[in-house]
């Protein structure tokens, strides 16, 4: 844990530290703007599940406000029309959560933090933990962290947890994933959305959304 501190620790005094800044700064302002441009980020997060981040973003950009307007049917065809991977199901799960905008501005206001992400991954189609956490990290709320398997190899090859067989994580595991996060977070000086972003960088060399 010590090497990871120590490079967490350079990031933050140099570019890199900046740009994170930057960006959490971006989804802080994100999560005070209307439900309108919230839900659009529901939607990159239902897009990237088994997707890539790069590849989600280049969509989100294309449909834009189409996640709020356009028939099942259409918007499958313009999800394929871009080169997704799972454009008909995928249509399906956005569709159907637009259903519950209403009920998801209710939620951010009256339950924010962990007792949201239960109620999305409940109610949303599409997320599991880590994409509910991606969602809920994007529009501010730092201390959740995105724990995908470029972040669970990274803490494996130093030690703070234990590679899990599958790379689907059942909910117990994923908290227990989150603690050690957090624990490390705290010795960096940072929240976990913040480390999650300099861990990506540690393992890709990009800082994304």
């Amino acid at each position: 844990m010590d090497e990871l501190i120590r490079s967490v620790s350079a990031l933050k005094r140099g570019a890199v530290g900046r740009l994170v800044c930057k960006q959490t700064a971006t989804f802080r302002k994100l999560g005070r703007s209307g439900i309108r441009e919230i839900f659009k980020e529901l939607c990159f997060c239902i897009l990237t599940a088994n997707y890539t981040a790069q590849g989600g973003i280049k969509i989100q950009k294309a449909v834009d406000n189409g996640f709020l307007a356009l028939p099942q049917d259409a918007l499958a065809k313009k999800l394929k029309k871009l080169g997704y991977r799972f454009p008909n199901k995928r249509a399906e799960y956005i569709v159907k959560a637009r259903a519950k905008i209403d009920d998801l501005k209710r939620g951010l206001r009256r339950h924010p933090g962990h007792s949201m992400r239960d109620w999305l991954v409940k109610h949303v189609l599409g997320l599991g933990y880590k994409e509910a956490s991606h969602f809920l990290r994007n529009i501010g709320y730092g201390e959740f962290a995105i724990i995908d398997f470029h972040i669970i190899d990274l803490l494996a090859r130093h030690g703070i947890i234990r590679k899990p067989k599958s790379r689907t994580l059942t909910r117990k595991q994923y908290a227990q994933i989150e603690r050690r996060l957090a624990k490390l977070a705290k010795e960096c000086g940072v929240v976990q959305g913040e480390l999650d972003l300099y861990l990506w960088y540690l393992e890709t060399g990009k800082i994304l959304k």
